[in-house]
């Protein structure tokens, strides 16, 4: 939508007057969208939006957001705790991070990973709460 176009809603009133004939006659509203709706068209953000939920489209990496939604962990602890090899392990991490859902930290020769924000922790319980109804 472009900056100067609006848009109109009918908004039904309690007591809508009657046109020529008895017809009834709506009132018409201008629409604003919101800040959110003028996000969703545009193209970019929607999407990098698409390529975001493509990272969340693999039962690895959501386990391992789920492992990391309290507390930092290695990729070692990460690897032992979900039973998966160091490899798979890493290669997910690293796809996670391009997406800006993880971060690292570096302690000597040890790399701990960690959720990014509050954002993806709310993304992934909001996402589980949601196949849970």
């Amino acid at each position: 939508m472009s900056e100067n176009e609006v848009r109109y809603i009918h908004q039904k009133t309690s007591g809508e007057e009657q046109g020529a004939g008895g017809i009834e006659e709506p009132e018409i509203q201008p629409y604003f969208p919101s800040e959110e709706e003028e996000r969703l068209e545009n193209e970019e953000l929607v999407y990098e939006l698409a390529q975001l939920y493509k990272v969340f489209g693999d039962e690895t990496r959501i386990r391992i957001l789920r492992a990391l939604l309290d507390k930092e962990e290695a990729v070692g602890s990460l690897s032992e705790k979900l039973q998966m090899s160091m490899s798979a392990v890493s290669h997910s991490l690293r796809i996670l991070k391009g997406a800006r859902l993880v971060r690292c930290r570096r302690e000597g020769k040890a790399v701990y990973y960690s959720l990014c924000d509050d954002h993806v922790k709310m993304m992934l319980l909001l996402g589980l709460d949601h196949v849970a109804e």
